[in-house]
């Protein structure tokens, strides 16, 4: 009997670039928006909210204000009322008028296409830079959320015990010209194939093709 061996690092980064991009060849943006600065409402709310939650309440939102200079106008209260079904909404409200006020007093009503700038605004933190760097201005970037980086483990792509050392780690692995389709692409296989539910690193294509010798389930670091 021939005995099962798991696949070397490399071959492993080959089989994923290959298994993801026949799966996912266009993979769509999953927040709607229409510009940088619907976007970046949208990512915001997306904390610990589903895409699909976000984006039933953007519409509603966008009646209020759907650009910087008219959101800058609409007391905090209102955004408050709307948001609220995505979550944590007296901190996204606040921090959606806060940025909105910045973007006209300091750069004309723009989103900034500088991932340093992004950052400094309220509610932005690294991984809502990279997503909007990367899906709205298509600038290479990897926006690692908790999902990839519970699947980066699972794949033996990382010994990290955070999202910043996975980011770093995957961004090492990829071309830099994959990274922005990779990002998607690794999200939706994760929901359709790779849940926490569906797989515990023995179950989906990937998993059992990158590790056909792993006989017990992978304990992953929580992000």
């Amino acid at each position: 009997m021939t005995e099962l061996k798991n696949l070397k690092k490399a071959d492993r980064v080959a089989l994923i670039l290959e298994r993801l991009q026949v799966l996912y060849p266009a993979p769509p943006i999953p927040l709607d928006h229409k510009d940088p600065y619907t976007l970046l409402v949208a990512v915001l709310l997306s904390a610990q909210c589903t895409d699909e939650r976000v984006n039933q309440v953007t519409p509603h939102l966008w009646k209020l204000a759907d650009n910087p200079y008219d959101m800058a106008k609409v007391p905090v209260e209102d955004i408050k009322a709307v948001i609220r079904p995505c979550g944590l909404s007296p901190q996204k409200s606040k921090a959606i008028s806060r940025l909105s006020h910045i973007l006209v007093e300091d750069y004309g009503g723009k989103v900034p296409q500088d991932i340093d700038a992004l950052e400094t605004l309220p509610g932005v933190g690294h991984k809502t830079a990279s997503v909007v760097m990367s899906q709205a201005f298509g600038e290479p970037a990897f926006p690692v959320d908790t999902h990839i980086h519970r699947l980066a483990q699972r794949w033996g792509l990382t010994t990290g015990k955070s999202v910043t050392q996975t980011e770093k780690d995957l961004k090492r692995l990829f071309p830099k010209d994959r990274w922005n389709d990779l990002h998607l692409q690794i999200i939706y296989y994760g929901r359709e194939h790779c849940s926490a539910r569906r797989c515990d690193g023995t179950v989906c294509d990937i998993c059992r093709t990158c590790y056909p010798a792993r006989k017990h389930p992978k304990r992953v670091h929580k992000a």
